[in-house]
């Protein structure tokens, strides 16, 4: 079954003339001139070739376009990767790091990245972590591991 966009408004069609005219071969000419051959019932093949882009993206954009009108040819800003932990929790990471292990009645004379990790999710601070986050959040603020202790 073919795939077109939907029948343009004229406002919408003077929309994506303009953002084809001043953007051109930019990501979001390219969009504008997929939809607009797309309404002039050209395939996605035949728009494909001429706009220089992988036929799956072309279906991409004009059912971004069917959906959202003009809105959805623009780029979308990604969320990126949610928060591992918050400030409070990593306080508790320097805290821990700094302290003393056998003040606190463990076993062991100095921390390591595992020993650490598991301390957390023991104490219910974290649910989980890896010892390269821990590691890397202490670099991140300002820790130094010398000799067999982590110190600012």
């Amino acid at each position: 079954m073919a795939l077109y966009a939907r029948a343009l408004g004229a406002d919408e069609r003077r929309q994506l003339e303009e953002i084809h005219r001043r953007h051109g071969l930019s990501d979001l000419g390219r969009r504008a001139h997929i939809v607009l051959l797309s309404a002039s019932r050209r395939g996605v093949h035949e728009i494909s070739a001429t706009v220089g882009m992988h036929p799956i993206n072309v279906r991409k954009w004009i059912h971004r376009f069917n959906q959202h009108g003009v809105r959805g040819l623009h780029p979308r800003r990604s969320p990126g990767r949610p928060r591992l932990f918050d400030e409070r929790q990593r306080e508790a990471i320097v805290r821990l790091a700094t302290t003393d292990p056998s003040s606190l009645g463990l076993g062991f004379s100095s921390w390591s990245l595992h020993r650490l990790r598991n301390q957390l999710i023991e104490q219910g601070i974290l649910q989980e972590i890896s010892a390269e986050t821990i590691r890397q959040e202490l670099i991140r603020r300002g820790l130094a591991f010398e000799g067999r202790r982590w110190v600012r």
